[in-house]
């Protein structure tokens, strides 16, 4: 069966229907040199450069580091593109882009800790529901349990990044509104995966 072909809905990720690629999927060839992982490569290099600068910097704020993360940010939305263009789908794609974008979280929250650009508590929570998912995610692979991404996990990204982008330039309050919006769509997530998670499982218990 052929693929779907490529509208402006599927290039631009809008429409998801159908299976995921057979490249990025368990067992297949990691294939790391291809364009969309080449944008995960320089991603990766920027992150770390910005977490240099942004960390020496006075207040975190500077302009440079802001530029970096917003590059780095939009540089995941880039890299699906080149990989629906150029059909360049790999494993190694499908297991580092999540890394990296967890990554770009992680560094934000170090930065916006540190020079108190956001709210504390928010940041905690946000860390706590990232730790929460890691440990929820190690339980489905155990157990076989397939978390497929919902809408609202969707929608909360761009909030969630949003923020700490506004943060990083001196913006506090449009962060924090931001942050608040980000983080209820990120717990909505959360509660759709484990519902679904614990529905998948009942399915599969014996009848007694």
């Amino acid at each position: 069966m052929g693929r779907a072909p490529l509208t402006f809905r599927r290039l631009s990720g809008l429409d998801r229907s159908g299976p995921p690629p057979p490249e990025t999927q368990a067992g297949a060839p990691l294939r790391p040199w291809t364009i969309p992982n080449a944008i995960g490569y320089a991603r990766i290099g920027l992150l770390i450069v910005f977490l240099v600068l942004a960390l020496s910097s006075e207040d975190g704020t500077d302009a440079l580091p802001a530029v970096l993360y917003a590059l780095v940010a939009w540089g995941d939305y880039a890299d699906g593109i080149a990989a629906r263009v150029t059909r360049q789908y790999s494993r190694l794609g499908a297991l580092m882009d999540p890394v990296i974008d967890r990554g770009l979280v992680i560094a934000g929250v170090i930065v916006c800790w540190k020079f108190d650009l956001l709210p504390r508590w928010l940041l905690a929570v946000m860390v706590a529901r990232e730790v929460f998912m890691l440990v929820a995610g190690q339980y489905a692979i155990r157990h076989g349990v397939t978390l497929r991404i919902n809408w609202y996990g969707r929608w909360g990204v761009w909030p969630v990044m949003s923020a700490l982008f506004s943060a990083l330039c001196g913006l506090k309050t449009l962060g924090t509104v931001l942050l608040v919006i980000g983080l209820v769509l990120t717990v909505m997530a959360t509660v759709v995966y484990a519902r679904d998670a614990l529905d998948e499982l009942r399915t599969r218990s014996p009848s007694s």
